[in-house]
């Protein structure tokens, strides 16, 4: 069994900050890469940025919220997160975690999803 434990949103004002963050735990021999998604009402899931575990630790954001948010890790708690800055109504959605973990050796890296956090950017 794996768990992905979302925690850190809320309702803020425009301009203001949120710091998100995915724990994963459970059955884990590896973790590949961790990230994080938002789905607004009525639209698509969509990537927001991804960090790479095992290749360099390589970074990637959505052009939306580049130079506003930041992702980053900590390995010894299989933890990730996403500070949020300069946020605007626009970032109004669910967030959700997503990691590619290998449960025991000689499976392949699957991917999972928490359950997501609201965050409400509002005046």
């Amino acid at each position: 069994q794996v768990q992905l434990v979302e925690s850190g949103g809320g309702l803020v004002q425009p301009g203001g900050t949120l710091r998100l963050s995915c724990a994963a735990s459970g059955s884990i021999i590896d973790i590949n890469a961790m990230g994080w998604y938002r789905q607004a009402p009525g639209k698509e899931r969509e990537l927001v940025a991804t960090i790479n575990i095992i290749s360099g630790g390589r970074i990637s954001y959505a052009d939306p919220v580049k130079g506003r948010f930041t992702i980053f890790r900590d390995n010894a708690k299989s933890t990730v997160y996403l500070q949020m800055n300069s946020l605007k109504p626009e970032d109004t959605a669910v967030y959700y975690c997503n990691a590619a973990i290998m449960r025991y050796y000689g499976d392949s890296f699957r991917n999972y999803w928490g359950q997501g956090t609201q965050v409400t950017v509002s005046s």
